[in-house]
Order: C-alpha cells, then sequence, then structure tokens
C-alpha cells in the first residue's frame, strides 16, 4: 500500500504561485489577506485535501483551541444539556470541546484532570464527581493561570470561579410547596454525600419543615447508596412499609421522583392524594411519567453558556488578571399533576 504524503502549506502555496506565510495566514484569516484571496485559497485548500495540524499549533502556542469538559457522566439530561450549552458557546468562538467523564469516581477524576492538562486545553469546566472531597489536583491549571471553572457539583473551597444555584434554597422551596399543599409528614431521600449539592437541598428541606413549626421524623429520612431509579424505589417501599407512612416524599432529582411514582401506583396508593412528590432538575422525563412529575427547575443550558462565556472572557485578559467570581442562577418550582392538590 502506498501512503499518500499530506498536503502542507508549501504545496497549497506552490500551486497558487504565493508564499507560503500568505496561505498561513488566510488559513487563519487573517485581517491583512483579502477576503477574495482568503476564499480562493480556502476552496484550493480543500481540493487539494489540506489538514491543518493542530496538534503541532498546539505545541508550538503550549495550548491547543480545545476546552475540557470534565463531568460525572453524559448519561443523565441535566448533564448532557450543560454540555450543550458549553458547546454551542464555545464552538461560535472557534474552539472544540474534550469531553472526560469521571463516573464519579475521585480517582478517575484525578487522572483525568491530568490527560486534559496533557492535551493542553486552554480552558477547564468541572463538575464534581460526587465523592470528591480535596481540589489538589486542580492546582497545575490555576498555577499556569489556565481558566477553570467549576459548574453545579463545587468544591467547599474558594479555588475558582463557580456557575451554580443555590441548592440549599431550592430544598426549601420544594418542601414549601409541598407543605403549601397540605402536606406535613413530608418524607426526603437523601442522595449524594455529605458534600454534595444533595446535602444542600436536604439542609433547604430541614430548614422549611422548622419555619412550618412540622417535626423532623429521622425515619422519614431515608439514606440512598446511589441516585438510581431502584434505590428510589427501595427508599419508597421502606417509607410506605412504616406504620404512619409519609404523604409527601421529596426526591432531590427526577429520577428518583420517579421511582417514587412507581413504587406507590404498584401499591395503589393515589398520587397526589395520599402522597404528593417533587422532585428535582426538570428533566424531560418529568413530563412524560403518569402523573406528570412536580419538579424544581435547573437551569442547566444556561449554566453551560455562562461557564463557556467565562472561559473566553478570560482568555482574553492578560495572564496577571485574577480570575475568580460566582454566578448564581435562580430556580422556580414547576408544579405539575404529582404533587397538585391545591
Amino acid at each position: 500500500m502506498i501512503n499518500k504524503k499530506d498536503v502542507t502549506i508549501y504545496d497549497i502555496a506552490s500551486k497558487l504561485n504565493l508564499s507560503s506565510s500568505t496561505v498561513s495566514r488566510a488559513l487563519r484569516n487573517s485581517p491583512s489577506i483579502s477576503k477574495k484571496t482568503i476564499s480562493k485559497i480556502k476552496k484550493t485548500a480543500d481540493e487539494m485535501g489540506y489538514r491543518p495540524n493542530t496538534l503541532a499549533a498546539s505545541l508550538r502556542g503550549n495550548k491547543s483551541n480545545s476546552i475540557g469538559i470534565l463531568v460525572p457522566t453524559v448519561k443523565q439530561p441535566f448533564l448532557s444539556s450543560l454540555i450543550s450549552g458549553i458547546e454551542v458557546i464555545a464552538q461560535k468562538a472557534g474552539y472544540n470541546v474534550i469531553i472526560a467523564q469521571s463516573h464519579d469516581s475521585y480517582e478517575d477524576e484525578v487522572a483525568l484532570t491530568k490527560a486534559l492538562y496533557g492535551s493542553r486545553v486552554s480552558g477547564i469546566i468541572c463538575s464534581l464527581a460526587m465523592h470528591t472531597k480535596k481540589t489538589a489536583h486542580f492546582q497545575k491549571f490555576i498555577d499556569k493561570k489556565i481558566p477553570l471553572v467549576f459548574v453545579d457539583r463545587i468544591p467547599k473551597d474558594n479555588i475558582a470561579s463557580r456557575v451554580m444555584i443555590d441548592n440549599y434554597a431550592a430544598g426549601r422551596k420544594a418542601t414549601m410547596h409541598l407543605i403549601s399543599q397540605g402536606c406535613n409528614r413530608i418524607a426526603y431521600l437523601a442522595a449524594g454525600s455529605d458534600y454534595s449539592i444533595f446535602n444542600e437541598r436536604k439542609k433547604g428541606y430541614l430548614n422549611a419543615l422548622k419555619e412550618a413549626n412540622l417535626p423532623i421524623e429521622e425515619d422519614l429520612i431515608v439514606k440512598l447508596d446511589d441516585v438510581t431509579y431502584e434505590d428510589a424505589i427501595k427508599a419508597t417501599n421502606k417509607l410506605l412499609d412504616l406504620k404512619n407512612p409519609p404523604d409527601a416524599i421529596f426526591a432531590p432529582a427526577d429520577i428518583l421522583g420517579v421511582g417514587v411514582i412507581k413504587s406507590a401506583k404498584i401499591r395503589g396508593i393515589k398520587i397526589p392524594e395520599e402522597l404528593a412528590i417533587i422532585g428535582f432538575n426538570d428533566d424531560p422525563i418529568a413530563s412524560i411519567v403518569d402523573p406528570e412529575l412536580s419538579t424544581v427547575y435547573h437551569p442547566s443550558v444556561k449554566m453551560g453558556e455562562i461557564s463557556a462565556s467565562k472561559i473566553l472572557e478570560y482568555l482574553k485578559k492578560p495572564k496577571s488578571e485574577d480570575f475568580m467570581d460566582i454566578s448564581l442562577l435562580n430556580t422556580d418550582v414547576i408544579v405539575r399533576a404529582s404533587s397538585k392538590r391545591k
């Protein structure tokens, strides 16, 4: 088999009888080259099968034209929408994205930060793994002035910019909605770790009960092993087996809320008359399940867009300037059939 030699800018220059520097500038859309010449050079490059060597360019400039995205998974609708928001802004600005999944593993997250750093990404956007407590593996980005934005799942220490919602306030809103519908034995599915956004939602739940002078009953707070449909079904069965079962359940993720609905329907429990249910995120499944699931709107796409915009904004600034700010987005309760009693 004969290996065909890659086309270079020198080949294009020779064909068009131009200098290689003119071809190089034209391929980078330099304002010093006329639009007519740029169009002619790009057309010839396409016809000849020219491929830009982005790796070589990144080695010369000590960075790539890419933004790294490090998330727990791409399977969750919230995170896939978040990534979509990042991609739209990045691509408009001429940047590619490199997506990496930690699968909620701290060890994988550490390894992936090394890989992204080695790939010379221009910036990195991260939603932390569920059990990440230490953030030393991000220090290399900070030391090298590579912009870093934490989104949604953020660290406790204030080491970089962040885009988030007030999970405490959102958890309180969800619980207050259930209270407003006449519920007074409200259970909570305790997902995540003590260092996660779910714990903030739990704090909001507890504070809402206190404000309404409702007792906090430990048997109504069920700890989950994971944030899955199956875990929600197990937890709901445990709650409904109580001598005095709850009249409402706050599931701090929509996939959990769907599991609650499934379990209640199997038992013949009327929703919301006997059991009101609210989820969190406003995933597509929330409006498909029967009855439709009340939820807390979590602005995933907007969070992605803001995160990417922060990276791009910093890349335009002198490296001496600090990159540290917080964007706090609003949330709203979306009331649907699963909780609407009044």
